[in-house]
């Protein structure tokens, strides 16, 4: 099993404003230094590899203001200690210069099965249930969170793990 996390940030103004072009500036280096720590496997991106161009959640914000990153790791640990380390850290401990705070859950973790890369929509839903339901294995948090499940070993009959294919 590997990690898949989802968070969301909406912009105070449009991401090609004056106003959040710092953020912009270090985007790129962010994501290159994510790229190479340890346990990261995946970064969804359009196929031009322009990671704010993704687009969903429609309620939480419109396009060209609300950003949407989307990545797998390796374990809880790996994404743990990039997210709280080194310059991600100091990324964040900036974000209210350039994004509103949010009024629900903006973020959410889960497990999917090896080599599965989540959809837009399956971030979606996650961030849904975790808003309706609160934390849970389904989705959770860096707060609250859950190992991951031995398929095989674990009863899964919530309908929600059913077979990706059906």
């Amino acid at each position: 099993m590997e990690l898949a996390q989802v968070n969301l940030a909406l912009g105070r103004e449009p991401l090609d404003s004056l106003a959040l072009r710092p953020f912009m500036l270090l985007l790129d280096e962010i994501n290159a230094i994510a790229d190479e720590a340890p346990g990261f496997l995946w970064r969804m991106q359009t196929e031009d590899g322009n990671a704010t161009a993704v687009t969903g959640f429609p309620a939480d914000g419109e396009p060209g203001r609300l950003v949407i990153n989307m990545s797998v790791w390796t374990s809880f640990e790996a994404l743990a200690s990039y997210v709280y380390g080194g310059p991600h850290l100091e990324v964040m401990r900036r974000r209210r210069e350039w994004f509103e705070r949010m009024p629900e859950s903006y973020m959410a973790l889960w497990w999917v099965p090896a080599g599965q890369r989540p959809s837009v929509d399956d971030a979606e839903e996650r961030v849904a249930v975790l808003r309706a339901e609160g934390v849970s294995p389904y989705a959770f948090s860096f707060r609250e969170h859950f190992p991951a499940p031995v398929l095989g070993t674990e009863r899964l009959d919530d309908e929600r793990w059913g077979c990706p294919t059906s």
